[in-house]
């Protein structure tokens, strides 16, 4: 059992933990909670290795259960104690399990629809879009350079595990995404005067959505890549939504009608 916080694997995850460039170089991430250990476990993704209180997990059904399925997989495990789960943890309350990872790098098969992330600042905003996209079923994310990173914890966890299902590329420049995208309709969500209500776009074409910053909007590059602008309609005084909220909406009324010709 590992006890001491001075124990090198319990310093690799906290510099993991804190570190982009680490993350980076390593291509690791670190998942924290019982339920994305659990869907890291469930997924075709095997973790490089599991911390675990035992006691804490005995504690609940769901703790119980995951506690019982990092027994019987032939994974680098470790227990420890709630003290070490503590200081590797990105979290107030510890759910008593922390996992180290690969980047998942799943292929991309098709570009049916897309969304692209211009320089998007928030860690909730980037893991909810990801979410999001997962919900219906996204083909790809490219995240532009300057975006914030995708697998910091706390996208991590605002992805709900999403993150180990969509095919997601990272540090992406202008350039390659498009590259990528090229002959997909290229549409970014702006709330301008020659941009389109999201309910008047023929989604069912393969289409790429960008998505700006959250402060600034469109970058240049951004707003050179792209055909045409779209909005989704508000009553007057209302100047815009989240990102990560507009992106749902505008994601499920994609869904809507493809769902619609089936």
């Amino acid at each position: 059992m590992i006890q001491s916080t001075a124990n090198p694997q319990v310093r690799f995850i906290r510099s993991l933990r804190d570190d982009r460039s680490l993350r980076r170089s390593e291509r690791m991430f670190v998942l924290e909670g019982v339920r994305l250990v659990g869907d890291l476990l469930a997924s075709q993704h095997t973790p490089h290795f599991v911390l675990y209180d035992p006691e804490q997990l005995q504690q609940t059904a769901a703790g119980h259960a995951l506690l019982q399925t990092i027994a019987a997989n032939n994974i680098p495990q470790s227990p420890t104690t709630a003290a070490v789960i503590k200081a590797v943890s990105d979290t107030n309350s510890p759910q008593g399990v922390v996992a180290v990872a690969r980047w998942p790098e799943l292929p991309i098969t098709s570009q049916h629809l897309v969304v692209i992330c211009d320089e998007i600042q928030d860690p909730g905003n980037l893991g909810t879009i990801i979410r999001s996209a997962d919900a219906v079923g996204v083909d790809a994310i490219y995240c532009s350079v300057g975006c914030v990173d995708a697998f910091a914890p706390k996208t991590v966890r605002a992805s709900m595990g999403s993150i180990m299902r969509v095919p997601l590329r990272t540090d992406m420049t202008w350039d390659h995404i498009t590259q990528q995208v090229h002959g997909v309709v290229i549409y970014a969500a702006d709330g301008g005067t020659i941009s389109q209500p999201h309910t008047a776009i023929n989604w069912r074409q393969p289409s790429a959505l960008i998505v700006g910053n959250e402060a600034r909007g469109l970058g240049t590059v951004a707003r050179s890549a792209t055909q045409h602008y779209v909005h989704i309609p508000m009553r007057p005084g209302i100047e815009s939504l989240n990102a990560a909220m507009a992106t749902t909406i505008m994601l499920f009324e994609a869904q809507r009608q493809r769902l619609a010709d089936k």
